[in-house]
């Protein structure tokens, strides 16, 4: 890690530039050449896949670009500050750090399966066991970090991950730029930009908010991942917020067939409005709905590239999980524009709340 002195965690490097089938390929040198280390890579939107070679050994990272023109210097050596001192295998870790004349570069841990609902419609034959064994892994990670009262308050689709580590896959959260280090009695009221699809009622209100903000985004990634349908979303971004902050939802059964009620009952766990109704990370582990299970017998030695077989349990339905409206719902989170601020409709939001009370 690029050390604190002489201008921070941030290093300075040379860049240039290839422009090859419609890519970029950077190659970046860094001024203190004693490192020897060289980054050759692929550029993909807000990421990079580069081959490292540091100390003899190669490895695949991906690379976060922050544009300059789009954060300040301050928030983003928040980010890097807060991954500093994380580390647990369901959050993908800080690597490196440098600084572009036109980006940050945050070297992050690559996971190899990519995002988490691509993941899950390529291998299809999802059931309740792997979505309670995937879930699992996400309560793990923010149980560790808030643990240390980090509230990571972007947790969404896009920034959950999937790595195989050996027998089975692993679970990991990513993206850490909205993610704070919350410290009573203080109270902290995060600036939403972008869609509120996956946010928390307080979020969208302007209130102050709390650890369990990210345990009602889960509760709304769980709705999405067991029906391939969101909960919350309407034709406009003012219906979707006050959706939110009613708290309408149902579970259609058209979405919903072959859901257990446990699954059912574990959403409406989340998705309570007031933020201290909801339980912490740790409690929603002891849920009976999100008990790990034994292997079947028949996957004692596993495929390390293949999902494991779950046995049946009781708290579960044991159908295939349909997946088809998941693909639809990557495909429209792809073309979505998550700039929109959303602080120009509370006002609206309040005086309808009140309107109906």
């Amino acid at each position: 890690m690029v050390s604190d002195q002489d201008g921070g965690l941030l290093s300075r490097m040379k860049e240039r530039r290839v422009f090859l089938f419609e890519q970029i390929v950077i190659f970046s040198e860094p001024l203190d050449k004693k490192k020897g280390f060289s980054t050759p890579g692929y550029l993909f939107k807000n990421s990079i896949k580069v081959n490292t070679a540091h100390r003899g050994s190669k490895r695949t990272v991906a690379a976060k670009h922050v544009n300059k023109k789009l954060l300040r210097r301050e928030q983003v050596l928040q980010e890097i500050r807060l991954l500093q001192n994380l580390d647990h295998p369901n959050l993908v870790k800080l690597l490196d750090t440098y600084e572009t004349a036109s980006s940050y570069v945050l070297v992050l841990e690559m996971a190899d399966q990519g995002r988490f609902l691509d993941y899950i419609v390529s291998w299809g034959n999802l059931t309740e066991e792997k979505v309670a064994l995937y879930l699992r892994d996400i309560l793990e990670a923010l149980h560790y970090l808030h643990s240390w009262r980090i509230a990571h308050l972007d947790l969404k689709p896009e920034n959950i991950v999937v790595e195989h580590a050996s027998s089975q896959p692993v679970i990991k959260l990513t993206d850490f730029g909205d993610a704070v280090q919350l410290n009573p009695p203080s109270s902290y009221i995060h600036p939403l930009l972008g869609s509120p699809e996956f946010s928390a009622p307080e979020l969208i209100l302007g209130q102050p908010v709390s650890l369990t903000s990210d345990l009602w985004s889960l509760g709304v990634v769980t709705y999405v991942v067991l029906s391939g349908a969101s909960p919350f979303l309407d034709e406009s971004l003012e219906e979707t917020c006050l959706n939110i902050c009613r708290l309408d939802f149902s579970f259609p059964e058209d979405y919903f067939q072959g859901v257990s009620p446990a699954a059912r009952d574990f959403i409406c766990l989340l998705l309570r409005g007031e933020p201290e109704r909801r339980p912490p990370a740790a409690s929603c582990l002891e849920e009976p709905w999100l008990q790990p299970r034994s292997l079947s017998s028949s996957d004692s030695t596993l495929n390390p590239t293949q999902p494991p077989a779950l046995s049946p349990s009781r708290n579960h339905c044991g159908a295939h999980l349909d997946t088809s409206r998941l693909i639809s719902f990557i495909e429209r989170r792809k073309h979505q524009n998550d700039a929109r601020p959303i602080g120009t409709i509370k006002a609206f939001l309040h005086s309808r709340l009140l309107s109906q009370t």
